[in-house]
């Protein structure tokens, strides 16, 4: 669906509007795994995660015509802001379907961001016919999560950029929602660093694209209940899962208190603040469900958006 050209021409769309994120690494990190660990810090992009990446990627390739209609998402909340903030960037309006139990602070930035706010059940509703319905009602342009060929390459650009800094890596750890950043870091990563090990990382509860690996075909499985909300979805993407299931080598799940391990690891050791989606990737190396002894690693932080309350909420219950 996509090759590391699409991959490179999003990062020159990106040029000078997203954020060229860091990569930090830490003695401690590397010693407990047995391996050289490279972090990619996308809760310091813009919107506080990787999905300004494909938001922007996708949106900036709209004719003039149809930015003047607007566009319409659905999301848990990151993807939400992205095309939200993407949008405003660009000159046009937007529309975001989001479950009513997404997190608080994550609604309202997406609001703040200058988007009309939709709620539903997520355990009960569709948010894909809804947001379908809206399209095709106010003639939006719909921009899925993952589900978009230049969501993808967009996403991709994350990847693109570790290895640029870092040299060819041995092993590529990423998080697994409906597949659009692993699909996409995926392409950039195996054409940069060819034999490389691609490796996603989904919670427990959500482990739809490791059953789909095993199975060959997309399975669903019920709404997952997990801390990581960013990451609760039931079914890979019909696009996505034509990518990784040709590229991901292994899919190991991680439980939920594991994930508010490493969020606390990071917090206290390198001074990040990460939310649970974005820390499953270290919870994978530092439970050993991942182990690459000593390998090159890069590790993608998906994304850093949870409020005070709420991280303060998570860590002091892990410590309990």
């Amino acid at each position: 669906m996509i090759t590391i050209d699409d991959v490179r021409a999003a990062a020159d769309r990106l040029a000078g509007v997203a954020h060229r994120t860091p990569v930090v690494t830490s003695r401690t990190l590397d010693e407990r795994v047995g391996a050289q660990v490279f972090l990619k810090c996308e809760n310091f992009q813009r919107v506080g995660a990787f999905k300004f990446r494909g938001a922007y990627n996708a949106i900036s390739q709209l004719p003039q015509e149809q930015l003047a209609r607007g566009v319409v998402a659905y999301s848990s909340g990151n993807h939400a802001q992205a095309v939200a903030h993407a949008a405003a960037l660009l000159g046009t309006t937007s529309v975001i379907v989001m479950p009513e139990d997404a997190p608080a602070s994550k609604i309202a930035a997406t609001k703040e961001y200058g988007a009309e706010v939709v709620t539903y059940d997520r355990y009960t509703g569709d948010r894909v016919a809804i947001g379908e319905s809206l399209a095709e009602e106010r003639s939006l342009a719909l921009i899925p999560p993952f589900e978009h060929p230049h969501v993808m390459a967009g996403q991709g650009t994350a990847a693109l950029e570790l290895i640029e800094e870092t040299g060819p890596l041995d092993a590529l750890v990423v998080p697994i929602s409906g597949g659009g950043l692993i699909a996409g870091s995926s392409v950039a990563a195996t054409a940069l660093s060819p034999g490389i090990r691609i490796v996603g990382v989904e919670p427990e509860s959500g482990d739809d694209t490791a059953r789909s690996l095993a199975a060959g075909h997309r399975v669903s499985v019920d709404v997952p209940h997990t801390v990581a909300d960013g990451l609760a979805v039931d079914t890979p993407g019909e696009l996505t899962f034509e990518v990784n299931r040709r590229l991901v080598n292994e899919i190991p799940v991680v439980a939920d208190e594991d994930i508010i391990a490493a969020m606390a690891f990071l917090f206290e050791r390198l001074k990040l603040v990460v939310e649970p989606s974005g820390a499953i990737g270290v919870a994978a190396l530092l439970t050993g469900r991942v182990r690459l002894p000593g390998q090159r690693v890069g590790v993608i932080l998906s994304g850093g958006n949870i409020s005070v309350e709420r991280f303060a909420e998570l860590v002091t219950r892990q410590e309990r």
